[in-house]
């Protein structure tokens, strides 16, 4: 009996079960088309990824499953290039890591990561990873050099008066700057004569060389190289760099024809230039100002097509009014002859019988009786009819179009109409005149067609070119033997320019029918009240009125900078040269040559308390602020030490440090337990950042050992931080019950002159419960 008792409880339990566990997938599912619709990216993917997991064979939520992972990677893929333009690079990995995790497949989520990875290792400064091997060739394009630039000189004016030769010109004005001064060996100098008050050392040497016809060219950042200026010497002399754009709003063929051939005709010959059209690129080499305007030209060409939503609203009202009220007599009489029926008969023994004759005679007119006259007269109809019908239209779609380019619309069926038909000259079997017959059909659009094509000018107002066209079938004729539709047609047809948002009345189409017939008796259908008794009137009256209305919005405007639209000093027709304006926020203070060389030994030796910490590449580092000096040993803490947290929650713990001196990079490892705890973010903190500089933050993770790789760098050229502070916040999510530990298992801390600073390590207790 207790054994019966028992499956029949199991039974219970399994049929209770099967109904709940189907009734959380369906729920799940539900919520996540409720967080869909509420545009909750992330919740969506949440609840479906949990359906999908609970019943992996419902293929409406793999679908779902597969739609939202990808738009949750694709949010936290714009999220992080939002985080990385701000500068938050580490912010930013993190968001692009936990888009390729969730999406594998991302590949832009991939790349992503590595490009943010190697702009954290560029800021991270020297010693932040070991370098990788890489070919001779590669490591040749890496160390490659842009174009050489003159390092800027003083933007204070100056008064120079002298004449001289212009090689001992370009020397006195070299000293000044601060600069060596190199000539060609074919150079010949000539006398000049220069007077100049309030100009500056840059533009004294621009100056200097079109007075003296000649030419300088930047050799490295304080040398100068002098020659005459003419074609042969410049094609020489003159530096030049090759550039690749990677064009991305042109994409057609001839239009990167015709960038190509701007660029070529504006800038000459001279420059060298090439399409990719499978790359959709440019290749251009040539002098550094040449590939500058190059640039330029590109960036004012290779912008966004504006791109324009029109609204067109199409309202029809039309109202149909019947009233047909009356009685309708009969207005017609028929009066017919019913002759008599004859009887014969017949001799010979045969039988007769009655038979009716067809034709009258005058005998029997002359007998005809009341009996023989039939009067046919028509029923009377009595019509009390009252119709009304009110009937609207409305439709509202929106048509997205680029810039010169037409955008259709069609709403409604394709009608076919026959256009022509051909036989052949034979029947069946070669023989006869006439064989089968073919016709031919077109098939025309029969709805609401709209055709735009708009034009974006710079006020942002929006000219169109406008087809719009409402036909419906309103009956059918037949004509050679074929029936064929009758269509209605309305079509406005010209070009407008509105401004954005303006509404606009395109056409009104109003039409006013009234009908009136009356049906009866001569006369008596004209009394007044008594014409209803021997007639009928039919009242029928039909309004219908058509209204078209545009509103021109434009999504993106024409993209103009100040940049597209300066006007840019380039030379002569026969020299291109662009001629800069110094800037003096990226000036540095002019540097007399010296006027004798310094005896080796006797150098001036520096205050003890002014000198500058030096950086291991020689570079003076920069002094940072006033700091307390540290007592007693370096010493990681971490805070708090021992901590309990419910399972599913998420935790932070920090990593301070104690008592440390001129720290200038943290590398160390940290290992946790992976089956208890999980990893959800590392930040830095405040203390490498204290004076303001900004500080790099590099991290790895291997999840399933569960370790930690982080190092946080200051800027190059500056001294560390020495004193107590917060060094990293670790964040966690408590996965499993059961206790842990945090370990900081090998700090590699080194100072501003790259020396290891010994720090014993440190742990933290977790309870989760």
């Amino acid at each position: 009996m207790r054994l019966y008792a028992r499956i029949i409880l199991l039974l219970l339990l399994v049929a209770f079960a099967l109904p709940l566990a189907a009734q959380s997938h369906r729920s799940l599912y539900n919520k996540g088309k409720d967080a869909e619709a509420r545009q909750d990216i992330m919740a969506a993917f949440e609840y479906y990824r949990r359906a999908y997991e609970l019943k992996p064979k419902e293929m409406k939520y793999r679908i779902a499953y597969e739609r939202s992972r990808f738009r949750a990677s694709a949010t936290h893929v714009n999220k992080g290039q939002q985080l990385r333009d701000e500068g938050k690079l580490e912010e930013a990995l993190q968001e692009f890591v936990y888009a390729a995790k969730i999406d594998p497949g991302n590949s832009a989520a991939t790349q992503e990561v590595r490009r943010t990875q190697a702009m954290i290792e560029a800021a991270s400064g020297p010693g932040a990873q070991a370098p990788k091997p890489v070919s001779p060739i590669t490591r040749r394009l890496e160390e490659a050099a842009g174009p050489i630039e003159l390092a800027p000189v003083s933007p204070q004016p100056i008064t120079l008066e002298i004449a001289n030769d212009s090689k001992l010109v370009y020397e006195t004005i070299g000293k000044l700057a601060g600069i060596n001064v190199l000539f060609d060996p074919e150079y010949v100098s000539r006398r000049v004569v220069l007077k100049l008050n309030g100009v500056s050392l840059q533009e004294s040497l621009d100056i200097l060389a079109f007075h003296s016809n000649t030419f300088w060219r930047p050799v490295t950042p304080n040398t100068i190289f002098i020659a005459a200026n003419t074609p042969a010497k410049r094609r020489e002399l003159e530096q030049n760099i090759l550039k690749t754009f990677y064009l991305s709003n042109i994409n057609a063929a001839s239009d990167l024809v015709e960038a190509v051939n701007v660029i070529r005709t504006i800038l000459g010959t001279d420059i060298k230039i090439m399409q990719v059209n499978s790359q959709n690129a440019i290749v251009v080499r040539g002098t550094p100002d040449q590939v500058a305007l190059a640039e330029k030209l590109i960036g004012d060409i290779d912008k966004a097509k504006p791109e324009v939503i029109v609204e067109v609203a199409v309202m029809q009202v039309r109202r149909d009014r019947l009233r047909d009220i009356g009685i309708r007599p009969p207005t017609s009489a028929t009066v017919g002859i019913q002759p008599p029926a004859t009887t014969g008969t017949t001799t010979g023994g045969t039988t007769g019988g009655a038979t009716s004759a067809t034709n009258l005679t005058l005998n029997t007119l002359a007998n005809l009786q009341d009996k023989d006259i039939v009067v046919n007269i028509p029923t009377a109809t009595v019509n009390l009819l009252y119709n009304d019908n009110n009937s609207r239209l409305i439709q509202n779609p929106q048509i997205r179009a680029l810039d010169g380019q037409k955008a259709s619309l069609k709403i409604g069926d394709r009608i076919p109409i026959a256009t022509g038909s051909f036989g052949s000259g034979f029947g069946a079997g070669g023989l006869g005149a006439s064989g089968l017959v073919n016709t031919q059909f077109q098939y025309i659009d029969v709805g609401v067609n709209v055709d735009i094509t708009p034009r974006v000018f710079m006020n942002r107002e929006v000219g169109m070119k406008l087809v719009l066209e409402i036909s419906s079938v309103t009956g059918s004729t037949n004509i050679g033997g074929i029936t064929q539709p009758i269509i209605s047609q309305r079509r406005v047809e010209h070009e407008i320019r509105l401004r954005e948002g303006e509404v606009n009345l395109l056409g009104g189409i109003f039409e006013q029918q009234n009908t009136k017939a009356i049906s009866g008796i001569p006369g008596l259908a004209q009394l007044p009240f008594l014409r209803y008794l021997f007639s009928t009137e039919r009242n029928e009256n039909v309004e219908s009125e058509i209204v078209f209305i545009l509103i021109p919005r434009i999504v993106r405007g024409q993209d103009f900078t100040d940049l597209n639209q300066k006007a840019i000093d380039v030379g002569t027709s026969t020299t291109l040269d662009i001629r800069r304006i110094s800037r003096p926020d990226n000036l540095r203070p002019a540097t007399p040559a010296p006027q004798s060389p310094v005896p080796q030994g006797s150098a001036p030796t520096p205050a003890p308390s002014t000198a500058p910490a030096t950086q291991p590449n020689g570079q003076p580092a920069q002094p940072a602020s006033q700091q307390p000096e540290p007592t007693g040993p370096a010493s990681l803490i971490f805070d708090p030490v021992a901590i309990s947290q419910p399972v599913g929650n998420t935790f932070q713990v920090n990593i301070l440090v104690r008592g440390v001196r001129d720290l200038y990079s943290a590398p160390l490892q940290i290992s946790y337990d992976p089956n208890t705890l999980q990893l959800v973010n590392i930040q830095n903190g405040d203390f490498l950042t204290r004076d303001g500089q900004p500080v790099a933050l590099v991290h790895r993770e291997d999840l399933q050992s569960g370790t930690i790789q982080a190092n946080a760098t200051r800027p190059p050229n500056t001294t560390g931080i020495s004193g107590d502070g917060l060094l990293y916040t670790l964040t966690f999510q408590a996965k499993f019950k059961g206790d842990s530990t945090i370990n900081i298992v090998r700090p590699s801390f080194r100072n501003s002159g790259m020396q290891p600073i010994a720090l014993p390590g440190s742990s933290a207790t977790i309870s989760i419960k």
